[in-house]
């Protein structure tokens, strides 16, 4: 009882901390701020926007994490880049990439890094993140068709990707991640409406959330890195 007591408190905080953001960012653009921009300061931001200082340094934290703003102690916050500016335009070298690379390679690009990601998040998740990531996680199981699976599966991990607080390692995910997608969309064929209850990447998924939440990066990393050569030779057919 007290875990989902503090569970459901962990995702009404994460509710509550989208929303702030979102806050944040939209005085940011309606106040039309420039790449180094200081923005005011937060006693008159806790003000302008009504919110406690705890909450708005939840939000700074996770904008700088995006890269839209950078803190600088005893001199303020900036605008790094503009709140809807995404990161460098890399869709025709993914395109290309997605073209040339096969299902084999992709997966071996994923087992390099995915596993190195799991690590670095059983060493930085914060609550939140873990949080994100187990409300993937049980959404994907509580799928009724695939294409819902699939997009939980991709949340699931990102999350991970974002637990790592590493917003450079974070880049690299989302472009593998992009890869990923376009070298699998037609190469995968499913005999059931929906996953099965034995679903084996369940299973998994758990083992590596349990081992994030343990702080145990050895066994986050393994766990990743069998997780992926179970989907591997799933759909693949590959180890």
């Amino acid at each position: 009882m007290a875990n989902q007591y503090q569970t459901n408190l962990l995702i009404d905080r994460a509710s509550d901390d989208i929303e702030i953001v979102s806050r944040v960012r939209a005085f940011i653009e309606k106040g039309d701020y420039q790449p180094g921009d200081r923005l005011p300061a937060e006693r008159h931001l806790i003000g302008k926007l009504g919110m406690p200082r705890g909450a708005l340094r939840r939000a700074f934290d996770a904008l700088e994490r995006e890269g839209v703003i950078w803190r600088h102690v005893g001199k303020g916050t900036f605008i790094s880049r503009d709140s809807q500016e995404a990161l460098p335009n890399v869709a025709d070298w993914t395109t290309d990439v997605a073209r040339q690379i096969t299902p084999l390679r992709m997966v071996r690009a994923r087992l390099c890094i995915e596993p190195a990601l799991a690590s670095e998040a059983a060493l930085n998740a914060s609550a939140s993140a873990v949080t994100r990531m187990r409300i993937a996680q049980e959404r994907a199981s509580a799928a009724t068709n695939w294409e819902d699976y699939e997009t939980q599966d991709d949340l699931f991990h990102r999350a991970i990707a974002e637990a790592s607080d590493n917003l450079l390692l974070l880049g690299l995910f989302d472009q593998l991640n992009k890869v990923r997608r376009a070298v699998a969309f037609g190469a995968v064929t499913r005999s059931t409406p929906r996953p099965s209850a034995e679903h084996s990447s369940f299973a998994e998924h758990e083992a590596i959330a349990e081992a994030i939440e343990r702080r145990d990066r050895g066994a986050a990393q393994d766990a990743m890195r069998a997780h992926l050569q179970s989907v591997s030779k799933r759909l693949f057919e590959e180890g």
